[in-house]
């Protein structure tokens, strides 16, 4: 998915960083020499190869056998897979500039709840949905939103009394709240306007057909 996707916009901003095997590895390999806190030459005779060529593998400068692959595991500590992450190029990203998002229009509108859709992330296994809210003298209280996954709201502006299930929160600027969106939820009063908070529902794993 693009930024443009996602809100409408340009990918200002979104630079695209093709990574080869050589790349992703040499960049494994740096990463887990330093948390090791070795020097190149250190790690090379631990690893079994000379300086110079360890120098190459972690500037991408050469391409690695299986075997050194294995060697460069087996010194490092690490499986053989570690030094390949990061190499998947389909990874998902979304890019919003600020004042860029796409009004959502739908879930709190006729309620007067604002939402402006930061990102959202669809896949296999991952689904997820950043928005943010705002409330005004407009907004309504006590509508109860449901719906699947797990929603947390960080508030940025403001103070409400949020409620879910039986319990009501008074949030501040600056407190977080986590609850399983199955739950009837929403605010319950609307302490200090206006209200601005992020709101993220985590959606899971889809269901399989």
């Amino acid at each position: 998915m693009t930024t443009a996707d996602a809100t409408g916009g340009d990918d200002t901003g979104a630079h695209a960083k093709p990574q080869g095997l050589e790349q992703v590895i040499g960049r494994q390999v740096r990463a887990y020499r330093q948390a090791a806190g070795l020097s190149v030459a250190e790690m090379a005779q631990v690893v079994g190869i000379s300086k110079a060529m360890f120098s190459k593998i972690e500037n991408a400068q050469t391409s690695c056998s299986l075997t050194t692959i294995g060697r460069l595991a087996a010194g490092l500590g690490v499986p053989v897979s570690a030094l390949f992450r990061g190499l998947d190029a389909d990874l998902e990203a979304v890019f919003t500039p600020a004042g860029h998002g796409a009004r959502i229009v739908g879930r709190g509108t006729r309620v007067h709840h604002e939402y402006t859709l930061l990102g959202a992330l669809r896949g296999a296994h991952k689904r997820m949905e950043a928005s943010f809210v705002t409330l005004t003298e407009a907004s309504e209280v006590f509508p109860l939103f449901q719906h699947a996954g797990t929603e947390f709201i960080y508030l940025l502006e403001g103070i409400i009394v949020y409620g879910h299930g039986n319990n009501s929160f008074t949030m501040r600027v600056g407190d977080a709240l986590q609850f399983d969106g199955e739950a009837p939820h929403g605010p319950e009063e609307l302490v200090e306007l206006p209200i601005k908070f992020l709101s993220i529902i985590a959606y899971g794993e889809l269901p399989e057909h």
